[in-house]
Formats: structure tokens, C-alpha cells, sequence
């Protein structure tokens, strides 16, 4: 007999939906975390006060409404970190209040303190007491997340030299920064602290950024952060990063110098999995801390599950929860359908990305022919009134069949809007459905029915010449 038929190593999002799912089920289920990272690394220091924190930049510096009422455009003149702290407490505070609302609903188990596998069917909980508790469990689920990886050449002080997890606790807007990384997590703060005033040279040893999205958007983000004066290193690395008393010293390998008031380092992530002990289970994880694992997200042993970032790619959120929730399914031998492969990725720079489906290049590269439709936000309406008149959504489609392949969109609630195409793609919908269908008016939303109208004049074209 165990204590429990389902132990979850982590409370994010996919520990999270793991556990509520197979409470669900009638199942005997815990989670084990520490008391101050409930809602794991997505609450207190990733996804939730990043998105709250480019929320309260947007507001703040007024940067959104500044087509409307000049350049010169601010809600608050001075803005501190204080300014930006309280509303990303605000939302950590309530967040944290609905995850622990509904574990308990669900008659989840919360165990306070940190596990570690004893074997294959057991963990040790260390509550900081200086005694550790056993627990047993028929299945387990390990959703112990990643953490910011840090190069062993890095001086890291988290005030100078900070990583992606720690710039949110800065003590002031830095006047300079150096970011090291064009990645989705490195983007995503330069354009936030670009937005604040801050001068941001992003420092990238590729020649280009965010390459699996689409080229024409992320030239579209690029000019828009050097608008900001966000200055860009690509085909650079650094070297090395000397402190000084006021401000750090940045050495490239082509010889380059930058000095900035701060360096966020973006080089990637490492699964938490280092103190879990996985030997003891018979489980190992390869250099970066990630398990691997099944189709059914079943690791090497055959009671123990892992999900989320801690296996790796897509590591998003979204993905996290679905993986989670699949996962408990298969553990308590619940029949569940698949992941679809659709997923949408979802990107908060400033202005947002998101798109599903495949890219320009990607279908180029597989000789898929294809038409391309645009709708710029400057044509709408509801562009107009929120003032954005860079935004833009663009449909790439079949021009045998209508079919959408692709649907890419910049601006304005960029990543809302794509649900829209990614539901007409999941249903095997066509471009006739979006030229068909009625939008409200003014919305974004309507942008969908200008691209596709967009799309179906270029294939009429093309079929009246060619027959």
C-alpha cells in the first residue's frame, strides 16, 4: 500500500494539470514543492512577472498610445522599479492563490519542501527541518522545470550581472544594458527595458534572431526595436565581462568593448534535476538536466512520468499543461487522445509575435507551393483606434486547395488573434471559410478576412493567366 498513487515532483503548469487531472480521477494524488514556489518558475520568476512586467511597461511609459498623442507620450515621468514590482506582486499574489484554491478543491496533497527519489517508488521531502520525510507512491510524474543556465565563466552578482531570473529584481532601471542572447527570453527583456529608456546592444553569435519564426516579422520586430535605439551584435560573442565599481565591461571576441549598468545573460536553460537523485530511481538525464521520455511522456522507468521543460523542447507553458495533463491520463490508464501537432508560439516582445504552422522559408525549402495574404493594422479600423499602425497578420495558403499553411501575425494582440487561424487550421477549414465569415467591426480579428481576401485575388490572378 502507498501513500499515494500519484506523486508530482514540481507545481508548475504541468505538475499542476498532472495532478488536478488524475485528482479527477479518483486518484490518491500530492505535490511536492517548496512553500515559495508554488506555481513553479512560471509564477515567481518566468512566464507570469515577465508578461505582468512588459504590461506595466506598456502602461507606464505610455510607449502604445504615442501614434495617437506624440513621441513624447508618458502615463509616468520617472518610473521605478518599485513602479514595475507592485503590479508583478499584485499578480504573483493572486496566481499563487488560485493554483493553491485549486489543488485543494481537487483534494490534492500539498507537501512543503524539496524531494529527492529513494528508489523507484519512494522520495525523501526535506522540509528544512533538518529531518526528511519518506513518502511512497505507485506513479510519479517529474515536473521539476528548468532554471537559467549560467556559463562557470560568469561572475553572476544579481545586481551587475544578472540572468533572465533574476533581471526582475534589479533595484533600478538600468541607463544601459547588454544582453547576451537574441533568443525569445533575451528579446522579450530587450524590448521591455528598450521601451523603458534603457540603451539595449543585444550581443548574438548567430547572424540572425529568432530563427524558426518568420523572416519578414522578425525584421518587422527588428526595426521597430531600433526604433527604441536597441543597437544589435549578430555574429558576436562575448569574451569575457569585467566589473567595475559603476558599471560592467564587456569584451567581444572581434575586440569590440561595451560598457552597460548591467548584462543579462540568456544562454538558454538546465533542468532542475541535479538534487532529484534520479540514480536512486534508475533514471539519468543527459548534460542539460533533461529526461527523456515517450510518446506518452513515460521515462525509462516504467512508473515515472516527466513533463514540461525538463524534457526539453517546445519548454512552453502551454505545451506544459497539455503534457501534464496527458501524462496522469496515461498513468491512471485513462484512454487519451494525442497532442496535436498545431501548436502556436507565442513571443512578448514589444510589439508581440505569434504564429502557427509553417514559415515562408519552411515551405520553400519542402517545394510547397504557396500565396501569401496580408492585412496591415494601418488598414483597420481598430488599428487606427488603438494606434498601432505597424501591426500586420499574414496568411500563407494552398493555392490548390485554399488550405491554410501558415498564419503569422505582428502587434497588437498578436497572440490572441492567431487562436483564430489556429482553429480554422485544426478543423481543416479553408480561406473560403475566413473570406465567408462575418468579423465584428472595428476588431483586429478582421484583419483575418482582409488577408484572405488578400490570398484568394492573388490565386484568381494566377488561375486566369495559367488556366
Amino acid at each position: 500500500m502507498y501513500d499515494y498513487d500519484l506523486l508530482v515532483l514540481g507545481s508548475g503548469p504541468s505538475g499542476q494539470k498532472a495532478a488536478i487531472a488524475a485528482a479527477k480521477l479518483g486518484r490518491r494524488v500530492a505535490v511536492v514543492d517548496r512553500r515559495d514556489m508554488l506555481g513553479g518558475v512560471c509564477i515567481n520568476t518566468g512566464t507570469v512577472p515577465s508578461k505582468t512586467l512588459r504590461e506595466a511597461v506598456l502602461y507606464l511609459t505610455g510607449l502604445s498610445q504615442r501614434d495617437l498623442y506624440g513621441s513624447s507620450y508618458r502615463v509616468k515621468e520617472d518610473i521605478t522599479v518599485a513602479d514595475l514590482a507592485a503590479r508583478t506582486q499584485h499578480v504573483i499574489g493572486r496566481q499563487t492563490d488560485v493554483i493553491r484554491d485549486q489543488l485543494a478543491r481537487n483534494r490534492v496533497t500539498m507537501i512543503t519542501g524539496t524531494g529527492r527519489f529513494a528508489d523507484a517508488h519512494s522520495v525523501w521531502v526535506d522540509a528544512g527541518s533538518g529531518r526528511e520525510t519518506r513518502v511512497s507512491f505507485d506513479k510519479a510524474v517529474i515536473a521539476a522545470g528548468t532554471r537559467p543556465a549560467r556559463p562557470d565563466s560568469v561572475d553572476f552578482d544579481d545586481r551587475t550581472i544578472v540572468d533572465s531570473d533574476g533581471v526582475i529584481n534589479l533595484q533600478a532601471v538600468p541607463r544601459s544594458m547588454v544582453v547576451v542572447g537574441a533568443g525569445v527570453i533575451g528579446m522579450e527583456y530587450a524590448s521591455m527595458f528598450a521601451a523603458l529608456g534603457t540603451k539595449v546592444t543585444v550581443v548574438e553569435r548567430r547572424e540572425r534572431m529568432l530563427g524558426f519564426c518568420d523572416e519578414e516579422i522578425v525584421e518587422s520586430l527588428k526595426y521597430h526595436l531600433r526604433d527604441l535605439s536597441v543597437t544589435f551584435r549578430f555574429g558576436e560573442e562575448v569574451a569575457s565581462v569585467e566589473k567595475h565599481r559603476t558599471a560592467a565591461l564587456c569584451v567581444l571576441r572581434s575586440g569590440k568593448k561595451i560598457v552597460a549598468d548591467t548584462v543579462m545573460y540568456s544562454a538558454g536553460r538546465q533542468g532542475q534535476t541535479d538534487e532529484l537523485a534520479l540514480e536512486a530511481a534508475g533514471l539519468t538525464a543527459d548534460h542539460r538536466g533533461r529526461i527523456q521520455v515517450d510518446a506518452d511522456y513515460r521515462t525509462a522507468v516504467e512508473n515515472i512520468y516527466a513533463v514540461g521543460d525538463v524534457i526539453g523542447f517546445p519548454a512552453l507553458a502551454s505545451t506544459s499543461m497539455e503534457q501534464g495533463r496527458l501524462a496522469a491520463q496515461h498513468a491512471c490508464g485513462e484512454p487519451a487522445r494525442a497532442m496535436p501537432e498545431l501548436q502556436p508560439i507565442g513571443i512578448y516582445t514589444i510589439p508581440e509575435i505569434s504564429f502557427v504552422g509553417k514559415t515562408e522559408d519552411e515551405l520553400t525549402e519542402a517545394s510547397t507551393p504557396f500565396e501569401v495574404g496580408i492585412a496591415r493594422y494601418r488598414e483597420l479600423a481598430r488599428g487606427q483606434i488603438v494606434g498601432d499602425p505597424y501591426g500586420m497578420l499574414k496568411l500563407l495558403v494552398s493555392p490548390a486547395d485554399g488550405r491554410l499553411l501558415g498564419v503569422h501575425v505582428f502587434g497588437t494582440g498578436a497572440t490572441e488573434i492567431v487562436h483564430i487561424g489556429q482553429a480554422v487550421m485544426g478543423c481543416g477549414g479553408t480561406v473560403d471559410y475566413l473570406l465567408d465569415a462575418v468579423f465584428n467591426y472595428p476588431t483586429l480579428a478582421e484583419a483575418y478576412k482582409v488577408a484572405a481576401l488578400d490570398a484568394a485575388n492573388k490565386i484568381r490572378n494566377i488561375t486566369r493567366i495559367d488556366g
